[in-house]
């Protein structure tokens, strides 16, 4: 089963490093890892998507625990979460092609971010599954070159209840 990991490690030289030879040492793969500065200059957020029965992903978490510069691991895969993905996708095109590109990139609600005489590139941002299924409608036409970010992953707050405002006294 896949998971997604997150953690908030210390933005320091190497963190990313000992974790990726973590997984690697131990014979883990890592689907997508994606890593960038918080709100916080000294803190880094990683999102990890891996695969494992829960014993495998127990370990995994025992182990990234014990790391140093990690400060919090959470494995959001059974918590209500909000994913994002980017993908760029440049696409043979030509002046019959091109218009049935564009609708699917408007199905999608994707955007072209690039245009020539031969190719169209297109920025797609959604969930795994939506960006894999762009690629899907697009792969007929030709892809000539895709590069995709990895996964971005926050616990989502809201718990779906209504907050009780009348509790609550405005200044």
């Amino acid at each position: 089963m896949k998971h997604t990991i997150s953690l908030l490690v210390e933005n320091k030289f190497g963190v990313q490093a000992r974790i990726a030879n973590l997984f690697s040492g131990k014979g883990y793969n890592m689907d997508s890892i994606c890593v960038g500065e918080t709100e916080n200059p000294e803190l880094s957020r990683m999102t990890i998507v891996t695969k494992g029965d829960d014993m495998v992903i127990e370990q995994i978490i025992k182990q990234l625990r014990k790391l140093i510069d990690v400060i919090k691991v959470t494995d959001l895969t059974h918590e209500d979460h909000i994913i994002r993905e980017l993908a760029l996708v440049k696409l043979n095109c030509t002046s019959t092609t091109r218009s049935s590109i564009i609708q699917i990139v408007d199905i999608f609600q994707a955007k072209i971010v690039d245009i020539s005489q031969k190719t169209l590139t297109v920025e797609v941002t959604g969930g795994d599954k939506k960006v894999q299924a762009m690629i899907n409608m697009l792969q007929p036409f030709g892809i000539k070159e895709m590069a995709r970010t990895g996964v971005v992953a926050l616990k989502r707050e809201y718990s779906g209840k209504s907050p009780d405002w009348t509790s609550t006294k405005m200044a």
